[in-house]
């Protein structure tokens, strides 16, 4: 069955590995077929509220003539929602700061950090990096992490108690983060990251925890040999789907010096000022 996510990752892995451009320009035609009026891209039609791709096609769009027009439609939409932030309540569970605002996966829900990570990545490689939401969004994620390192789906702390990290949330977080912050913000970060990625065997967590370490230019010395063991995983458990086997090819681009991807603008490779000084 057709997935716009899928059909994003799989762009976008196709064309770091130099893909030929007729074969991108007709699966990036079948994504702006299944663009909404308002801009969004959803992961189904039968599911409008479930929008969290549009971020994916603004990044599988690009560097696309042809793609212009859906791409900006995508970021006007982008930049105009957002999720539900309420003022936390005396003595709520949460500790973080709910009025932060970012992007939700699902429309009327509070925003998280990945489905944030992935705005922020697909913005600024829009070159809209220095947008006050942009901006927003990343003290939101800074916010998120947790006080020991890393991040999860967006919980700090409840009931008093730090939350567990989480290396898919982290990956995704220190990709949107790179070339925004000081590598001092993130460091406890990274060196969760560091520690976590020699355990991971799933292509979704190991892709993001690559993709996170690459950005700023940390790509472990053995990363090929940690992606052929989950490659080798598939005789076991089945095949990947087509998200993760693709965001695990891109993980493994990462550590190659001359990959370009739009996922790769802002890492310390291709170091920008970060646009968020505190």
């Amino acid at each position: 069955q057709f997935r716009t996510d899928a059909t994003a990752w799989g762009i976008l892995a196709f064309g770091a590995a130099g893909g030929e451009q007729d074969i991108l320009e007709r699966h990036r035609a079948r994504l702006i077929h299944e663009q909404a009026e308002d801009g969004r891209v959803w992961v189904q039609r039968e599911h409008p509220e479930s929008y969290w791709p549009t971020a994916l096609a603004i990044l599988a769009w690009q560097d696309s003539p042809a793609s212009q027009t859906a791409q900006s439609r995508a970021v006007k939409f982008v930049l105009e929602t957002t999720g539900v932030h309420n003022p936390r309540k005396f003595g709520e569970p949460a500790a973080h700061d709910t009025l932060l605002r970012g992007w939700p996966w699902v429309a009327d829900t509070h925003s998280w950090v990945e489905p944030t990570a992935l705005v922020v990545i697909a913005l600024r490689a829009a070159g809209h990096g220095q947008h006050d939401r942009i901006r927003e969004a990343i003290r939101m994620m800074l916010d998120r992490q947790l006080p020991h390192g890393g991040w999860n789906y967006g919980n700090t702390l409840m009931f008093g108690r730090e939350l567990h990290p989480m290396a898919e949330s982290t990956g995704a977080a220190l990709t949107g983060l790179a070339g925004a912050v000081g590598q001092e913000k993130v460091a406890k970060s990274i060196d969760y990251l560091q520690g976590e990625v020699d355990r991971l065997r799933t292509p979704i967590s190991l892709g993001w925890s690559l993709l996170g370490l690459a950005a700023w230019d940390l790509w472990p010395s053995n990363g090929a040999a940690l992606v052929e063991r989950c490659l080798a995983n598939q005789s076991r458990y089945g095949d990947y789907d087509t998200s993760a086997l693709c965001l695990l090819f891109l993980g493994a681009l990462a550590g190659e010096a001359d990959t370009k991807s739009a996922l790769f603008l802002h890492s310390s490779r291709n170091q920008a000022p970060p646009v968020l000084a505190q």
